[in-house]
């Protein structure tokens, strides 16, 4: 597997990562960073390595937001740039790869993912979602479900039990909206971060596993 640079001057730009798989199964996908973080997160690293290593063609990489300013949350206003940059992403990698096209991201990143892919269901094959913020914390009715029914796009969630942004029951209550497959991947005693900070473990290869499943109970059902 080779990681190479990515920094095209394009509009809106797009700075990250490439991760190219020793043995490509013409598959891609783009992620993204949630709203404290950027590219670098230990999550979406070790995350675009296991997709690598299973055959993904990675490109992870930051939202506009990021670029803009180095440090703190998304400024208000951002969404629809933030989504911009997606689409962009998902644009340039399909000019590296002939096959199935995927996008997702952690928290912030994620959502925004899934309201692209609400807005335009061909975008991409499936959405790989890290942490989706149900809600922000200790504020259960503030719910970022408004685009859940016309989510058409097929949709994996992978969840830590103890996510401040939702907890399973309600995760599971929320995913009843979306009309689109979608499965959901529990990560007993996890966090937000999902990843542990002292061992990382086989987590990664694992949540890599749980989405090549869900994607072949997709192909069987087509």
């Amino acid at each position: 597997m080779s990681i190479s640079l990515v920094n095209l001057k394009t509009e809106p730009p797009i700075r990250g990562f490439l991760h190219v798989p020793p043995q490509p199964s013409r598959n891609a996908i783009v992620l993204t960073h949630g709203a404290g973080a950027d590219c670098q997160s230990k999550l979406l690293v070790e995350i675009s390595d296991a997709l690598a290593v299973s055959g993904f063609t990675v490109l992870r990489f930051d939202l506009p937001f990021r670029l803009a300013r180095p440090h703190g949350p998304p400024p208000p206003g951002s969404a629809i740039r933030d989504r911009d940059g997606l689409r962009h992403a998902v644009a340039v990698m399909r000019d590296k790869t002939k096959g199935r096209m995927f996008m997702g991201g952690h928290s912030y990143g994620g959502r925004q993912a899934s309201m692209l892919a609400s807005e335009e269901p061909q975008l991409v094959d499936g959405l790989l979602l890290l942490s989706y913020p149900l809600h922000p914390p200790r504020k259960p009715n503030e719910l970022r479900t408004g685009h859940f029914p016309k989510l058409a796009t097929p949709t994996f969630f992978v969840h830590g039990t103890r996510d401040p942004f939702g907890t399973t029951a309600e995760m599971k209550s929320a995913l009843e909206l979306i009309p689109a497959s979608h499965a959901l991947f529990e990560v007993p005693s996890a966090g937000h971060e999902i990843l542990s900070k002292r061992a990382v473990g086989e987590l990664p290869v694992q949540i890599v596993g749980g989405f090549e499943a869900f994607l072949k109970t997709l192909t069987q059902k087509g």
